[in-house]
């Protein structure tokens, strides 16, 4: 899976741990593709440092250098939204 792929699910599936904070599921799958970054791009310390009103900014460090990736607010947001939506998962 391309880089790019890679952070867009994890900030994704970190949206939903954020916000769901008992949800052991979304934990688990965010430990899943921090392990994924970790053993396929080297990527470590990353994290959600800004959401402004259209983009969520991902800062990370890869092979010793730090990197910024930028991610629609709303596609970054799409599978929380749809959790919320769906009365089986819904907050």
């Amino acid at each position: 899976m391309k880089l790019t792929d890679t952070l867009f699910h994890w900030l994704q599936i970190r949206l939903v741990a954020d916000s769901r904070p008992e949800d052991i599921a979304a934990a688990r799958t965010v430990a899943f593709f921090e392990e994924l970054l970790a053993a396929d791009h080297q990527v470590e310390e990353i994290s959600i440092v800004e959401t402004d009103a259209t983009m969520v900014h991902v800062r990370y460090q890869q092979n010793g250098h730090a990197k910024r990736q930028l991610y629609h607010r709303e596609a970054a947001g799409q599978l929380l939204s749809a959790l919320e939506a769906d009365t089986r998962y819904g907050a």
